[in-house]
């Protein structure tokens, strides 16, 4: 897995999706929704950040740092000094710059999403705290990857992945 993530960085994919949303805009595409699986989550999460995207959606996303990704959290340089200090003016966290309503569809048993970042998404950006929209559905039963590699002979497992794709439809018929 280290060998595939060498080769799957930052620079070697936000460039060609980079590449696409640009082409699309030539052909006079306006508006973007993005969804992201696992890996793919963090780059739903990079394009909301920097507002390519006009809808998110991500199941059982990975590489995201919580709190940190979500909320607004200012960066003080070590070492940190009473007299001397400086705060980072922009911050690229969802709550503070994204406009994207965001849906996460979430499970039981996810080591790269667990429940104690699934609660604090919903601490953060939930109770309408997020004024573009925040949704985070749960699907009981299921465990990470079950919305793209689940096993369809576990009726929790199917109905989850329907589950996610449905909500996921209805997210961006909503908001887009």
């Amino acid at each position: 897995m280290a060998a595939w993530f060498a080769k799957h960085g930052p620079d070697q994919t936000r460039p060609p999706i980079d590449k696409v949303v640009d082409a699309l805009k030539g052909e006079g595409v306006k508006f973007f929704a993005a969804v992201g699986y696992c890996f793919g989550g963090r780059y739903v999460f990079d394009l909301a950040f920097d507002n390519v995207i006009q809808v998110a959606a991500v199941s059982h996303p990975s590489l995201l740092k919580v709190p940190e990704d979500l909320e607004v959290c200012w960066a003080f340089p070590p070492p940190l000094s009473v007299i001397s200090f400086e705060i980072d003016p922009s911050p690229k966290k969802y709550l503070a710059t994204s406009k994207a309503p965001l849906l996460i569809n979430s499970c039981t048993i996810d080591q790269l999403f667990p429940h104690e970042s699934q609660a604090k998404a919903d601490e953060i950006l939930g109770g309408g705290k997020f004024k573009p929209g925040y949704k985070r559905e749960y699907f009981e039963g299921c465990t990470h990857g079950f919305a793209v590699r689940g096993d369809l002979s576990d009726p929790k497992v199917k109905a989850g992945k329907e589950g996610a794709f449905k909500a996921t439809v209805e997210w961006f018929l909503t908001h887009l």
